[in-house]
């Protein structure tokens, strides 16, 4: 089994401790203050590139040949990219952190470079294997806004730089998160659930019909958005962008549950379950900011609501799922990786021995509650709520990566 997938994943981990360390340091000020200034920029681009995108990313070297049942199309390649991205995220983390634009700018550069290798990769790869499903085109449209977002930061970069494109900043910079949060990772994650649901509730001959209207609403939705900032269009625009987007979550929703229904493993295990939840939470989520935007479409887009909307999001949905699924990725990925050779033999251990199923599922609730706890803060403004939430959720979620870290000692 390649290595490749592990540095990613550890690095990955590494991301995420060190997020919620700065966090804590912060009593989560950084959430309720100004996000876009140097700091804010830093723990963004901390929390979606150094700990989200780069497991993600793992996960894709991983799962990519499983889903193809092919190769990957150049593992050196694979370990080219990880260095590239890894220093230019390392510098542009830096420059944010100290507020020099060269870095900023030259290190954006560098992470731009490394999100294109990756690109290519994974593109040459499923051109080659030419098995196309909802799985694989979901894959390759988030691969495109990944790279689509580092190009629309790279641009913002430029015009923060020179000062030129008067008045394109601020709607390349809606673009930019559109694409990043609602493309590349709301499409990653609704495609590789397809696979990964199915094998852990070993689930068959379910229906696969609404993939394909997921797929089609979701990226319909990602493109409608991000023309909406682009044009600088009437907020009606982007309404009908989040109106495509909660029908997508909706039908993800539903078919997720027909998935459940097909099932022939009553207990998939906690990682699965409340990944599930999560789904459901985002749904309910969702349909509410809808509401509210449709009632109050002078008020939606105001920075309060835009920042519970991006914490209910990112963190809520995205980081949790990945948290979810890593709990049952990681252990099958290394035990695979150091004992699979050994299976059956005596002294060899069970995948189950290298993660106990309580402590995942005690460290998943806990996260949970926190998470809505600190976006009850959020709603209400009340800062001391937000900051002692979101200073505990970042203990309780340092212990869980933890857990999952010392699987790699086992």
């Amino acid at each position: 089994m390649s290595r490749l997938p592990f540095l990613f994943i550890f690095t990955g981990i590494i991301g995420f401790a060190w997020y919620q360390a700065v966090s804590l340091a912060a009593f989560t000020g950084w959430l309720t203050g100004e996000l876009r200034g140097p700091d804010g920029w830093f723990h963004v681009h901390l929390f979606i590139l150094g700990w989200a995108t780069m497991l993600a990313m793992g996960a894709v070297y991983q799962l990519i040949g499983v889903i193809l049942q092919s190769r990957l199309y150049s593992e050196r390649l694979g370990y080219v990219q990880y260095a590239i991205f890894t220093v230019g995220l390392a510098g542009l983390l830096y420059g944010f952190d100290q507020g020099v634009i060269a870095w900023i700018a030259g290190s954006a550069v560098l992470a731009l470079v490394g999100i294109a290798l990756f690109g290519w990769n994974i593109a040459v790869t499923l051109i080659r294997a030419a098995r196309w499903n909802a799985i694989t085109v979901s894959a390759a449209c988030a691969v495109l806004y990944l790279a689509l977002t580092g190009l629309s930061g790279l641009a913002m970069g430029l015009n923060f730089a020179t000062g030129d494109w008067t008045g394109l900043a601020e709607r390349l910079f809606g673009a930019h998160i559109w694409m990043g949060t609602v493309g590349w990772f709301g499409l990653l994650i609704t495609g590789f659930s397809y696979k990964l649901l199915p094998m852990f509730y070993l689930a068959h001959d379910y229906p696969v019909k609404l993939q394909a209207v997921v797929l089609v609403l979701w990226n319909a939705s990602v493109l409608v958005g991000a023309l909406a900032f682009l044009l600088d269009a009437s907020v009606w625009l982007l309404w009908f962008a989040l109106l495509l987007l909660t029908a997508a979550i909706v039908v993800y929703n539903v078919h997720l549950l027909q998935i459940r229904r097909h099932r022939h493993k009553r207990n998939p295990g906690s990682g699965i379950r409340w990944s599930l939840l999560s789904s459901h939470m985002l749904a309910l989520s969702a349909v509410a900011m809808l509401i509210y935007a449709a009632l109050y479409p002078d008020r939606w887009l105001q920075a309060d609501a835009v920042r519970l909307a991006g914490w209910l999001y990112l963190a809520g949905w995205v980081s949790f799922t990945i948290l979810s699924y890593v709990s049952k990725i990681v252990p099958f990925l290394w035990w695979t990786s150091k004992y699979g050779k050994h299976a059956g033999k005596p002294g060899t251990p069970v995948m189950a021995d290298l993660l106990k199923e309580r402590p995942v599922g005690i460290g998943l609730a806990s996260i949970a509650a926190l998470h809505l706890l600190l976006a009850a803060g959020l709603l209400t403004g009340w800062e001391t709520l937000t900051g002692a939430a979101g200073s505990v959720l970042s203990v309780c979620s340092v212990a869980y990566i933890v857990l999952i870290g010392r699987v790699f000692t086992r």
